[in-house]
């Protein structure tokens, strides 16, 4: 006999899109005022070989990993949680094969498939898939939710805006895979379908709150690999020579 259960929200826990965003864009903000070079790259005034090279590597190795993740948490959620598990499968239907319109880009910067396949992530990288595995465990699916949303929300406010500062700077033919990307995310709307998730995955009166306290910790992260990719390409970019 098929097992039933009841998928139960208390809606005092709602946390509105229009709350999370204003969060996010505060916390952006915050990163923007602490990393060098960081506002200029997200406001297309900044762009340089190395640091979008690299930017465009971690993309592709942390896309990589964040599926691992959300096949984990899709894994671990409960039976009584079966719309959350459904829309999960689907955004990873969605999701799977991504990163190789970034690798064509890449690969123009003479960046090779089997040199991201060696390529370690950056530190910072390293412990936000490292976090999300713990909240899985410990916390339950909300957080790879909130981080899954603020991926898709990050890339709807600046991507284009990256994408488009590269061309400039580069050429439209380096760019093509991300501007393929950026109309797959477009036509599939996963800033709202990973929004539902979040809905979705909110059970209990405190985790408005938490939801807000995870993309807190997220951002922080995001600063911290900003500021490790500045450096990385501080050390690699020659100095101007000068007469």
């Amino acid at each position: 006999m098929a097992r039933t259960t009841t998928e139960h929200v208390d809606t005092s826990s709602r946390l509105s899109r229009e709350e999370a965003e204003r969060h996010a864009a505060a916390e952006m903000e915050k990163l923007f005022e602490r990393v060098p070079k960081a506002r200029a790259f997200h406001d297309g005034t900044f762009m340089e070989r190395e640091y979008y090279a690299r930017h465009l590597l971690e993309t592709i190795v942390r896309i990589r990993l964040n599926n691992e993740v959300d096949t984990y948490c899709l894994h671990r959620i409960s039976i009584g949680q079966n719309k959350l598990a459904a829309t999960l499968a689907t955004y990873l239907a969605e999701e799977f094969g991504h990163d190789d319109m970034f690798l064509a880009d890449l690969r123009r910067f003479g960046i090779s498939a089997p040199e991201v396949e060696r390529a370690r992530p950056f530190h910072s990288t390293e412990l936000l898939i490292g976090y999300m595995y713990y909240a899985i465990d410990h916390e339950g699916p909300l957080a790879t939710m909130v981080w899954n949303w603020f991926v898709e929300w990050y890339s709807d406010r600046y991507n284009l805006v990256i994408t488009r500062s590269a061309a400039k700077r580069f050429g439209e033919e380096m760019v093509r895979g991300s501007m393929r990307h950026i109309g797959v995310d477009d036509n599939e709307d996963h800033v709202g379908l990973m929004f539902k998730t979040i809905e979705q995955a909110m059970r209990s009166s405190e985790d408005g709150e938490r939801a807000k306290r995870y993309l807190t910790h997220f951002v922080r992260l995001v600063g911290d690999y900003f500021q490790e990719l500045h450096v990385y390409a501080e050390q690699r970019t020659p100095a101007p020579v000068t007469a």
